[in-house]
């Protein structure tokens, strides 16, 4: 489960590369600044989460169960959050089709970030 979970996020991390190279060069004069702008937003919280997904694995202060609970939270975030944005900036979709998946992507960030705050408040010898 820790191996796949990680594998997926080194995936995600990879392709906030490539999604956010492709916004600067390939589609910066093909996109509205406002698509731009969402766009650029999506990629940036697909990275960060990564980027804290990571981290939580090499702390030593959580459980298997911990890490895992949190770490699919913010992949989940990831794939509703970003995937959304990244779907109605590119117009594959109409923003009113899926209008509720962006906020409960912010909403899964969210809980992830209040499941690593609890977890830290429990840690006894901090």
């Amino acid at each position: 489960m820790i191996k796949n979970t990680l594998i997926l996020t080194a995936l995600y991390g990879a392709l906030a590369i490539i999604l956010g190279a492709l916004g600067a060069h390939a589609l910066k004069h093909q996109m509205n600044p406002e698509d731009l702008t969402n766009y650029k937003t999506a990629v940036f919280y697909q990275i960060v989460h990564v980027l804290a997904i990571l981290s939580i694995f090499n702390f030593r202060l959580f459980d298997r169960r911990t890490k895992i609970m949190i770490s699919h939270t913010f992949l989940t975030g990831i794939t509703l959050f970003s995937g959304s944005i990244y779907l109605i900036s590119l117009h594959v979709v109409q923003a009113k089709s899926i209008w509720f998946i962006t906020p409960l992507g912010g909403i899964m960030f969210i809980v992830g970030w209040l499941m690593l705050a609890f977890k830290y408040w429990k840690v006894k010898n901090l």
